[in-house]
Parts: C-alpha cells; structure tokens; sequence
C-alpha cells in the first residue's frame, strides 16, 4: 500500500499535466473557437496541416530549426564527453572537484540572466568588442547579425550545459573496472590506448542512450533562451518552429494553425527517434526501448 500512495502523486502529476492537455490537439483538426470549445468547433481536417505546409515561412523555420540543432548535435553534444573524460584524467583531487564547481555553476542561472549576459557581453561597448577592438579589429552588433546568431546560441548552450551534463558520463566512468587499466598498463598501452580501448567502450551505451535522448529533442530547441535572443534582423537564421507556433498561436490568437504545427513538430520528432533506435540496435545492440 504505501508503494501505490508513492506511486499515486506522479501518476497524479502525469494525468493532469501531460495526457490532460492532450485533448487540446483536437483544434489542429477543427476551425477552433474558444466560445464553442473543443467538442463543438467546426470541423476542418486538414486543412491547417496543409496551409502549414505551403506557408512561406515554412521551409525557413524548419531550416533554421533543423540547421541548430545540427549545430549543437556536432558541437554540443560530444563537449560533455569530452569533458568528462579530460577530468576523468585529473589525479588531483581538490582540482578536479574544483572545475567541477566552476562548470556546473551556469546551469543554475536562470535563461533570462544567460541572456542578461550575454547582450552585455555581445553590445557595441560591451566586453567581446573590448577585446576585440583591443586586438586591433571593429566593433560588431553580433546581436543584430544573423551570422552570428547560430553561433552565439550553441556556444551560449555549451557554457550553460557543459558541466552538468558531464555527471552522466563521470558517473558512468566509474563503473569501469580498475584492473583493466591496470592491465592495459602492464602490457604497455599509453593514455591514448585505454581510452580507446577500455574508456569508451566501457560507456558506450551511456553515449549511445544519450545520443538517442538527444535526437528526440532535436526539433525542440531552446524556446525561451531564442525568444529572448532574437529580433528582426536575425529572424533569417534564428526563427525556429517553437518561436513560430508562439507568433501564430499566442500572438495572433490563431490556435488550430498552432496546434497543427505543434503536432507535425512532434510527429517528426517521433519518427525520428523511433530511427535512431532501430539503428542503434543494428549497429551496436544497444537501444533505448
């Protein structure tokens, strides 16, 4: 009994906050009008599906929402791991828990405060102009540029996420058997071979696990963190499908268009997951489900 009282609150939780809201994608399908509700609007099929699909701006915010997360699939992801495995080296103890410290602090600043900074840092007198005008170059409006913008957002995110994110993978360090270095040592193999040989091997499926974890979110980019970092002028290279849906959902109160578009985002997101899984499984045996 007391396991199902547990149990009770985050089924609770779940129902409410997750399935619940679930009935709201009826109004993809419907002409939707709050006074009628969604079990009595009109009915429109798919229409909103298809007007999506041949909107102009279509093939822009998913370019730029594919192109981003791209960005951070290359650059992102493989930065914790790296990390991980550059304080997996460290044998000084009070140092390593030290960067640690230092790492994991950004994750706790709020996206507002990241944002704060980062248009202090980034403004025409700010600190990165300093310097580079201290360098002998010209100011930039890096804010106002859509050049920059891709660059700005992943490295902002690898700051942000870098330490955090390597717990996972220190963690799963430590569940590899010492005795294999210890025999690895014996037989002559350098730092360059255990880890070849015996590092990422041993958490190969850790990395698998959460490669595939990051390929269900790869349309599913930072919303707030662009929101807050975008304008007018970088709209080319920073409007994504998430910022879409809000402009045409909340702000022009068009909530079946919205709808439609939330759902043709997360049915890509499935298929592609539901991929990357089988492919995992071929490749290496490991899966998530």
């Amino acid at each position: 009994m007391p396991l199902y009282l547990m149990f009770l609150l985050p089924f609770v939780y779940f129902v409410i906050f997750h399935y619940a809201p679930m009935v709201g994608n009826l109004m993809a399908f419907e002409d939707y009008s709050i006074v009628k509700g969604f079990f009595h609007s009109p009915w429109a099929g798919t229409k909103y599906f298809r007007q999506f699909l041949t909107d102009p701006y279509f093939w822009q915010v998913v370019r730029n929402t594919v192109l981003i997360n791209l960005y951070s699939l290359i650059f992102y992801f493989p930065s914790s791991l790296i990390f991980a495995l550059l304080l997996n080296e460290l044998q000084q103890k009070v140092f390593k828990k030290f960067i640690q410290s230092i790492t994991y602090i950004p994750h706790f600043l709020s996206t507002v405060v990241v944002v704060g900074m980062l248009v202090n840092f980034l403004s025409i007198d700010g600190l990165i102009n300093e310097v580079v005008k201290l360098f002998g170059g010209e100011a930039k409006t890096f804010m106002s540029m859509p050049q920059w913008f891709r660059t700005i957002y992943v490295g902002s995110e690898i700051w942000q996420g870098i330490g955090w994110n390597s717990i996972i993978y220190l963690a799963a360090l430590t569940t590899i058997d010492p005795q294999l270095y210890e025999a690895a040592t014996m037989d002559g193999a350098n730092r360059w071979r255990k880890l070849l040989h015996i590092t990422l091997p041993g958490i190969s499926t850790v990395v698998t696990i959460m490669l595939l974890l990051t390929l269900g979110k790869m349309l599913s980019v930072g919303f707030e963190k662009i929101l807050l970092l975008y304008s007018g002028p970088t709209y080319e290279t920073a409007d994504v499908i998430q910022t879409f849906v809000y402009r045409r959902g909340l702000i022009d109160s068009d909530f079946s268009f919205a709808a439609a578009v939330g759902i043709f985002q997360s049915v890509l997101a499935f298929a592609l997951v539901i991929s990357a899984n089988q492919i995992s499984k071929k490749l290496n045996g490991s899966r998530l489900f």
